[in-house]
Formats: structure tokens, C-alpha cells, sequence
């Protein structure tokens, strides 16, 4: 799956969209961003560095329908989410510790990810986009960039 952020409204937001393969697409919500890593982007980097399989990221490329994405409820991306239920609730405590440590600058394990995301996201110019590919099963440092 390929997710793209997209630094917009004068570098305060960020929206991102999925493509799912073979050619679904997946519009994900506008959310603040600022100066910081915007919420969703760390919570990719987060879950594909520590291999988070049924996180958000990965039960979004098995065809997951949350409430929060742009896309119609479907009996399969509702079933996505009932059989992963638990790693989801886990995945998201997970990410949030991860992140908030981070953003205190308490060490994580995934600091250096983080801080490169960081620094992308700084760069990057108004309408500018960050190119991520999800991989079925992720595993530390498979993370790639596809710009």
C-alpha cells in the first residue's frame, strides 16, 4: 500500500490518501500539523518500525473501514477490524506512548524514525507530499520512501 502526506494550508495541515492495491483509494482526514510530525504520519513511522502488523497502517491496507477515512463501511473492512480488535487497542496505546515519549524527549525506541520524519516534515514546502509504501508484514527499518 502506498500512503501519501500532504503538507497543505500554509504548513498547519496535512491530509493523506492510500492506495491500496490493485486500485483502491483511500482519502484519509485533514489534521493539524505545525511544526510537528502530524499525528497519522508518526503513527505510520511508529507502527512500520516497530512491526506493528494490526495497527491502523496494516489493518488499513487489509481493506479496514474506519469511521475517520473517507470511505463507505463495508461488511469486510468492518470484519478487519472485529478480528483485530485487541492488537488495534494495543497498537494504538503503543503508538501513543511511543509518540508522547518522544515528543518529551524521553528515549523510544524509534527515535531515529521519528526525528527523520521530523525533519522531512519541516522540509517539506506547502503542497508538498511525502511518498510511504506499507508493506504486508512490516519489519524494523522497512520503512522506504518512495521520493
Amino acid at each position: 500500500m502506498i500512503v501519501t502526506f500532504r503538507k497543505s494550508g500554509k504548513g498547519r495541515t496535512c491530509s493523506w490518501e492510500a492506495l491500496r492495491p490493485p486500485r483502491t483509494r483511500v482519502p484519509g482526514p485533514s489534521m493539524a500539523a505545525g511544526g510537528d510530525v502530524p499525528h497519522d504520519l508518526a503513527t505510520f513511522v511508529i507502527e512500520q518500525a516497530l512491526g506493528i502488523e494490526h495497527g491502523f497502517w496494516g489493518c488499513l491496507a487489509e481493506g479496514a473501514t474506519f469511521r475517520t477515512v473517507g470511505r463507505k463501511s463495508t461488511e469486510r473492512g468492518r470484519e478487519v477490524i472485529r478480528r483485530h480488535a485487541d492488537e488495534l487497542d494495543r497498537a494504538e496505546q503503543m503508538v501513543n506512548e511511543v509518540h508522547f515519549g518522544w515528543r518529551r524527549g524521553d528515549p523510544t525506541p524509534v527515535d531515529a524514525e521519528l526525528d527523520r520524519a521530523l525533519e522531512r516534515w519541516r522540509a517539506l514546502p506547502v503542497d508538498g507530499e511525502i511518498v510511504l509504501e506499507w508493506t504486508p508484514a512490516p519489519a524494523r527499518g522497512r520503512s522506504r520512501s518512495r521520493r
